[in-house]
């Protein structure tokens, strides 16, 4: 059923579709499995997905515009083309918060969404600092809890001097 699924939403499409496209179309349609359920069940990667399907469509007929997706020679000179698994690029932020004399170091995709978050939870105001927008929020922010931990708190929660956060704010992207 998964596959026949997938099989139709490529058809729609003319191409197989990427994480965002299978997002949208599970929110649209609640007969549509959710994106993590393809690469879940069906593969660990795009490329063993694609290797699945044209496996199942081998020996069954009406699937040759399937096979023709899945073979690397068929690939058109556009953005479509099969170029093997490509690494699922996470862009967020790590944040530099201060709530009365210590600093929160953390990680969120949406800074703004996080800091409202926070602020409903402390006695204190809860002011941003400053954000790193990152392609890797999970290493950027262990990065900056092992240069800080001699004047960690607790948990992310550190008692940083002014050139600490001078240092992190240098940053706009890392």
């Amino acid at each position: 059923m998964l596959i026949e699924k997938y099989i139709g939403f490529t058809r729609e499409l003319g191409h197989f579709p990427v994480d965002a496209e299978l997002r949208l179309n599970a929110r649209g349609d609640e007969a549509f499995p959710s994106d993590n359920t393809f690469i879940n069940r069906l593969g660990g990667s795009k490329q063993q997905l694609i290797s699945r399907i044209a496996k199942y469509c081998k020996d069954r007929v009406g699937y040759e515009d399937i096979i023709a997706l899945c073979t690397p020679s068929s690939a058109r000179h556009d953005d479509h083309i099969i170029k093997g698994p490509e690494p699922e690029v996470v862009v967020g932020f790590v944040y530099l918060m201060k709530s009365g004399r210590y600093y929160k170091i953390g990680r969120t995709n949406a800074a703004g969404r996080r800091e409202y978050e926070l602020a409903i939870q402390m006695p204190e105001k809860l002011t941003t600092v400053h954000t790193i927008r990152t392609d890797d929020p999970t290493g950027i922010e262990d990065y900056w809890h092992r240069r800080f931990a001699d004047k960690r708190k607790n948990g992310e929660w550190f008692d940083l001097a002014a050139a600490d956060v001078k240092a992190f704010k240098r940053r706009k992207f890392m």
